[in-house]
């Protein structure tokens, strides 16, 4: 079966995020002839000599107005290789939260820098924040290659300037390919004006990223969504459904039900399709289990000596997405994997400047934008791991429940 990337691109404003992603639909021959028709038209509208490929990507017409991509925009192609699913994320500071909505699912982060200004204060706030949400592998994509008449020494000192500044953050895999997105230059297909250049286009970068060794296959970490009983008393059948976020279950395994703790063996592991003889992340399954065992939705099944932690006290570095800062002694809700509970915010430890990377103490509130330190404690106790070692149990959202709005993302840190 094809597998999938997802990958969010990443810049400043201007940069050429829109208009990169829109050359990869273009060249890569996955739009459709009326997509094509009408940007055509919108840019002659416009006064424009070329065929504004940003416009495929730009939906809200502010964007399209302005210029500029304020909300996420998902995209999907696939080629004969690989299937993709593409966030082109907002560079403007004041949408900072969306663009950590967009990468927070990412496997590959494109970070587009202007090889004519080089590397910019949001272009390290975005490398930052792609490092904080531990994004697996980052491309630097220096673009615009064009108006610098393809020079290399432009490329060699922005990819050495990036290198220098990424060495203070949390990258395993770093790659640089210079471009131009207007042109298409080395974005499908290799560049005949960049001779010097030995790498690889963009798309086959994309094509052969190797996210298999992403996946956590170690830690079992099941969350029950939903018990499934028969209809009317019918049958003894006793399921539990869910999406596995990592390791492997099969039948026979020795499992433990958190937070009751009491032990159990799998039964069958199956799917809409049937019975398996293996799950692997992410297959939503429904499990079944030789012991009539107290399970609800929000208890998770895990391995007898590998599991997650049982607490009330979260330490966290939240995102917060709200026009009202977040203060000591606000409650809200919390909902981490399939569980959400209430809780109460402790105190902000710290926030983070994540231009310079400097840490403000004891800052009393975190405004909209902000990133920092957080201890909560909650009503009930969750199941976590830390973030560094398991993406989807270490991360949860914060809800104001006046609202039922997302206010925050918090990423759980060791203890």
């Amino acid at each position: 079966m094809m597998d999938m990337l997802r990958f969010a691109t990443a810049g400043s404003v201007d940069d050429g995020k829109s208009t990169l992603i829109g050359r990869l639909l273009y060249d890569s021959k996955s739009i459709f002839t009326d997509q094509l028709d009408a940007i055509e038209r919108t840019s002659t509208q416009r006064g424009d000599d070329y065929v504004d490929l940003a416009l495929l990507t730009d939906g809200l017409r502010a964007e399209r107005e302005q210029g500029i991509t304020i909300d996420v925009a998902y995209r999907y192609f696939s080629t004969p290789l690989r299937k993709f699913i593409i966030a082109d994320t907002p560079g403007h500071i004041q949408y900072t939260r969306n663009m950590v909505t967009g990468a927070s699912t990412a496997d590959l982060a494109i970070i587009l820098v202007d090889a004519r200004k080089g590397l910019l204060e949001q272009s390290r706030r975005h490398a930052t924040i792609v490092s904080l949400l531990r994004v697996p592998h980052v491309v630097l994509a220096i673009n615009k290659m064009d108006l610098v008449d393809w020079s290399q020494e432009v490329y060699t000192r922005i990819t050495r300037e990036f290198e220098d500044f990424a060495a203070r953050l949390d990258f395993a895999d770093v790659t640089s390919i210079p471009l131009s997105a207007l042109t298409g230059d080395n974005v499908v297909t290799r560049s005949t004006n960049m001779p010097w250049y030995e790498g690889s286009a963009l798309l086959h970068h994309l094509e052969h990223a190797y996210i298999a060794s992403d996946r956590n296959l170690i830690d079992v970490r099941f969350p029950v969504q939903y018990v499934i009983r028969p209809q009317n008393g019918r049958g003894d059948f006793r399921g539990y459904a869910g999406q596995l976020l990592s390791g492997v279950i099969r039948p026979g395994d020795e499992i433990v039900t958190l937070p009751g703790g009491l032990p159990s063996r799998v039964k069958e592991v199956r799917t809409a399709d049937g019975p398996l003889d293996e799950a692997y992340p992410p297959q939503s399954i429904t499990v079944q289990l030789d012991d009539e065992v107290d399970i609800s939705r929000g208890d998770m099944i895990c391995r007898p000596n590998n599991q997650p932690t049982v607490t009330q006290d979260i330490d966290a570095m939240v995102c917060w997405m709200d026009s009202t800062p977040l203060r000591p002694g606000a409650k809200y809700a919390v909902k981490h994997t399939t569980r959400t509970v209430r809780a109460m915010v402790k105190e902000i430890n710290y926030s983070l400047d994540i231009d310079t990377l400097r840490r403000d103490v004891a800052p009393g509130e975190l405004p909209l934008n902000g990133i920092g330190r957080v201890r909560l404690r909650t009503t009930q106790p969750l199941l976590t791991d830390p973030y560094r070692r398991n993406r989807h149990t270490g991360s949860f959202i914060i809800i104001d429940e006046s609202t039922n709005r997302t206010v925050g993302a918090g990423f759980i840190t060791e203890n």
